[in-house]
């Protein structure tokens, strides 16, 4: 392996330089302008997606920087999905930012300069095979995140949004820190290779790492916005714009994913008994806490963020059904059946906050749920665009959704863990009463508002789609699941 070949680096050092492009070329652009920078975002990712495409190998992984970074078949695939849910979000947006004048002079092209910094920081994180670099690129996507969130400085609750996320993100950083510090401590190294050798070693200090996974453990949830580390999610998505709304909960889900699957996985599969267990806690929590609270929410970007706390409890389900009585025959399905899992609701969700975005214009937000009244009667086509949506988040079958939670469930099974699954099924139940009470809005309801819903051929287009695909993958579910089973099976080499 030649670690000076920076080959499989191409499409991280492509993005940086054409970031920078894009910003100097926005400088220079008029207000009546902007969609050049617009145009340039997507033809950035375009690139990007070739790039990941052709320099992609299906079996072997490839190190560079003295194996501080490695391209394999799970950073490939996810990666790729990464640039289809930034782009989809820059489409959604494209008419919301512009409205809310958040590509205004004031503010120039920052907005898709961040999406593409976040984007850029979530790909160090999924490619990540040192702790410190995963770290490095998790700043480089946090503090993207934060700047996007407080973009409108001129709106309070913005700001606020911004100022919990900002500290509560900084203290999860802080957990996360010093989790790395103690598992160096313990094995004297940061790479995850080397990590995994020495914690495998009956000579390690197993209290050290245990102590350390504690803390490490804390912050991935935080990113993952599990419970008890949940507190930020819901008023930070209440409170940012929508379209960064979804540029937090879609493609920062698939890093969030990556990390935990490289830092648990790849860096300390031998303490998996240890790790499993706080992983079970934060799944049943999550479920617990983020189906039965958003029974009770008005707002429906609240709504979506206790949805989404209880969607990532259930992905977990999928991580820690890896190891089973000392044997680790089932990592493969299990792994790949949380990576399906975590795609499934990453499209999903772009798809649903599409929707929110088609129905908002200026002045106003699509932000409560008495604003999908009568839906059907506005616009039969989107109305069964996010039926579809809701059923698949709801796990109903056909739909991808339902696919999904289906393989997540046999993992679970498989451990024999059979309480486990049934307490996944009960707050799956509950889970459905708040997305069919969305239908029976957009279907049984008068609309409360009769302004013709405007969006762009591209945006209608892309939505159409994003809602299709849903159902399509849901009935055949075999390419993408057989993508995931051969991404994981070939990086960890089983």
């Amino acid at each position: 392996m030649n670690n000076m070949n920076l080959i499989p680096l191409y499409p991280e050092i492509f993005l940086l330089l054409a970031i920078c492009a894009i910003l100097l070329v926005d400088m220079f652009l008029p207000d009546s302008k902007r969609n050049v920078t617009y145009a340039l975002s997507i033809l950035a990712l375009t690139i990007c997606g070739v790039m990941t495409v052709a320099l992609a190998d299906p079996v072997k992984s490839e190190y560079v920087g003295n194996n501080m970074f490695v391209s394999d078949p799970m950073s490939a695939l996810l990666k790729l999905f990464s640039y289809i849910a930034i782009g989809v979000t820059l489409i959604y947006s494209r008419q919301y930012v512009s409205d809310r004048g958040m590509t205004n002079t004031q503010l120039g092209g920052e907005y898709y300069a961040l999406a593409l910094f976040a984007l850029l920081g979530q790909m160090v994180m999924i490619s990540g095979n040192n702790f410190l670099i995963i770290y490095l690129g998790l700043e480089l996507m946090s503090l993207s995140l934060y700047a996007l969130v407080a973009l409108r400085r001129d709106h309070t609750v913005s700001t606020e949004a911004a100022m919990k996320y900002f500290i509560l993100g900084a203290l999860a950083s802080g957990f996360m820190l010093y989790g790395i510090s103690m598992i160096y401590g313990a094995t004297g190294s940061l790479q995850l290779s080397e990590v995994a050798l020495k914690a495998a070693s009956p000579t390690a200090n197993k209290t050290i790492l245990v102590f350390g996974i504690v803390f490490l453990v804390a912050g991935l949830a935080f990113k993952l916005g599990v419970v008890p580390f949940h507190m930020w999610v819901p008023d930070v998505y209440q409170g940012s714009p929508t379209a960064v709304t979804l540029l937090l909960g879609g493609a920062p889900k698939l890093a969030a994913f990556a990390i935990t699957f490289r830092m648990l996985v790849e860096g300390l599969f031998s303490l998996a008994v240890d790790w499993q267990q706080m992983l079970v806690v934060l799944a049943v929590m999550s479920m617990a806490i983020g189906n039965l609270t958003a029974i009770a929410q008005t707002n429906l970007k609240r709504m979506l963020a206790y949805s989404t706390i209880s969607q990532m409890g259930f992905m977990l389900l999928g991580l820690l059904s890896g190891v089973a009585n000392g044997s680790s025959d089932l990592a493969v399905d299990a792994y790949s059946s949380s990576m399906f899992y975590s795609i499934t609701y990453v499209l999903t969700t772009l798809g649903t906050f599409g929707v929110i975005m088609l129905l908002a214009r200026s002045g106003f937000e699509a932000e409560n749920l008495d604003d999908l009244k009568g839906l059907n009667k506005r616009s039969p086509w989107f109305a069964l665009v996010m039926l579809l949506l809701m059923f698949s988040l709801a796990g109903i079958p056909p739909l991808m959704g339902f696919y999904a939670k289906l393989s997540v469930l046999e993992a679970v099974l498989s451990t024999q863990k059979i309480w486990l699954a049934i307490v996944a099924v009960a707050f799956s139940l509950i889970g459905t009463f708040y997305y069919l009470r969305i239908v029976k809005l957009m279907y049984f309801d008068e609309p409360v508002d009769d302004t013709p819903i405007v969006a762009s051929p591209d945006m209608r287009m892309v939505l159409s789609f994003n809602g299709l695909i849903v159902l399509v993958m849901g009935m055949m579910p075999g390419s993408l699941m057989t993508a995931c089973v051969s991404a994981i099976s070939n990086t960890l080499k089983y």
